[in-house]
């Protein structure tokens, strides 16, 4: 296998990602922080070792990628960025270790929103934009990874969203190019939109920009240590939620949109689905609240909005949920793996795969009662092949089993058993926060043992990339020939 082509393009990420690092830089500049020498010196390092790789590695005939190629790519992709993100942190006057700068870095690219930081208004402006810039990327580069490379790969199901252009793998990387350039400007778009509309709701633009940004990427980091409660506003909530729930719905709808195709977002089944589930959440959640005492207004602001960020994976939370009761907390649990739909900014089990073993299970009752019967399981009114049914399966079963075994190294770290459950829950679904108190609403990851924040950074990159995408790897047979 031909290292090549994947050093080719890690190196131009790199320096993508160098660039990137000058706009907090230029923040902490104009606010006149004196952080930025910390982005100046890390996009230094990150831009030399990017330019030297992409230079070393660059060769003059088009740039093709094979089957195992687009895997390693993937995976190496959100590790580097990963890595070469957390300097900022490193270097910053934060003080954070290297496990917590690794840490940090990682659940913002992967849009999880779990932190370490402590009290977050002591930060420089420079650093809650870069905490914010890497949510965002990290959205961004999640849809067109779902739309253009998942599906050639045969990940999980995604082969259901396969069209021609997707069948070769040599196509991943022109498919790639021409699907970012449409997904870019539809997700600037959007997040201009929303920052305009935070500003108008009363949030200046400094936090306006970083969680117009965190929202539609779901990541759900905040410049305030009590997130979205330190706002204390009715208005910045209901147009979070909005964002959150157009972040977790399919990009591809909205590039539709953009050529005058209205009609399809509606009528896909996943989105049916997902507003479903949003409402009857929103509903159990409210009734719950209102059992406890609260008015109908403050019980539909709060259900509304912190259990579309928990079932969405935004994570930022307005009240602390880990009180209302162990009724609202197990809820608060199973919808963490949900997620929203394919093709969007959110992670967790997706809707579709939902769908598909719902169809699954009904087509195995139906021979059971008509043992002789041909029976169907159908998707958007499409028959599914027996392929795209073995692969939601196996992936159901591969989630299930990380996010046990997850849980089960947590727990050897030295946490309790509801912090060791949600926060395995929490990484492996990229929710953000956990339960229980140190972990939970009104809690942080700093306390949890270094061993503990390895372990979740990589169950934050295991859900990040599909489970499949990583494991893949493990196999010896991917590195022969």
């Amino acid at each position: 296998m031909q290292l090549s082509p994947v050093l080719n393009i890690l190196g131009l990420l790199a320096t993508i990602l160098a660039a990137a690092m000058l706009i907090p830089m230029c923040v902490d500049l104009y606010l006149e922080s004196s952080d930025w020498p910390i982005f100046a010196l890390s996009a230094l390092l990150t831009g030399f070792v990017g330019v030297s790789v992409w230079l070393a590695t660059s060769r003059r005939e088009a740039l093709d990628l094979g089957l195992r190629q687009a895997f390693l790519l993937t995976n190496g992709s959100w590790v580097m960025i990963g890595v070469f993100g957390s300097l900022p942190f490193m270097f910053s006057e934060l003080n954070l270790s290297v496990t917590d700068s690794v840490f940090e870095s990682i659940s913002g690219i992967t849009t999880t929103g779990s932190t370490v930081l402590v009290e977050i208004e002591k930060a420089s402006p420079g650093i809650l934009i870069w905490r914010a810039l890497l949510q965002w990327l990290g959205g961004v580069g999640i849809v067109v990874m779902a739309m253009a490379v998942l599906p050639m790969l045969s990940v999980g199901g995604m082969q259901l969203f396969r069209t021609e252009s997707y069948e070769r793998a040599e196509k991943v990387v022109p498919r790639a190019t021409q699907l970012a350039g449409g997904i870019g400007l539809v997700y600037t778009a959007l997040t201009a939109l929303w920052a305009i509309m935070l500003i108008l709701s009363g949030m200046d633009m400094f936090d306006a920009v970083a969680h117009s940004m965190t929202t539609l990427a779901t990541g759900g980091y905040s410049t305030r240590t009590a997130s979205i409660g330190a706002f204390d506003s009715v208005a910045v909530e209901w147009i979070i939620i909005a964002g959150m729930i157009v972040g977790s719905l399919p990009f591809a709808h909205y590039l539709a949109m953009v050529r005058g195709g209205w009609r399809g977002l509606l009528h896909d089944p996943q989105v049916r689905w997902f507003l479903i589930l949003v409402v009857g959440l929103v509903l159990l959640l409210c009734w719950h609240l209102m059992q406890q005492g609260l008015g109908l207004g403050d019980a539909l602001r709060q259900a509304s909005f912190n259990g579309v960020s928990i079932m969405t994976g935004t994570g930022y939370v307005s009240a602390n949920f880990s009180a209302w009761g162990g009724f609202a907390t197990t809820i608060l649990l199973i919808v963490m793996f949900i997620g929203g739909c394919g093709g969007s900014t959110t992670c967790g089990i997706k809707v579709f795969r939902l769908q598909v073993l719902a169809g699954t299970a009904k087509v195995q009752i139906s021979r059971l009662l008509r043992p002789h019967a041909v029976v169907l399981a159908y998707y958007n009114k499409r028959p599914v092949s027996v392929e795209v049914m073995d692969s939601v399966m196996g992936f159901f079963y591969l989630y299930i089993l990380g996010f046990v075994l997850i849980a089960l190294f947590l727990g050897m770290t030295g946490l309790d058993f509801v912090t060791a459950l949600s926060g395995a829950a929490t990484s492996i679904s990229n929710v953000g926060p956990g339960l229980g108190e140190i972990i939970g609403a009104e809690g942080n990851f700093s306390s949890i043992p270094d061993s503990a924040k390895w372990v979740m950074s990589f169950a934050m990159i295991l859900g990040r990339l599909e489970i499949f995408t990583v494991l893949v790897m493990l196999a010896p047979g991917f590195w022969q020939r």
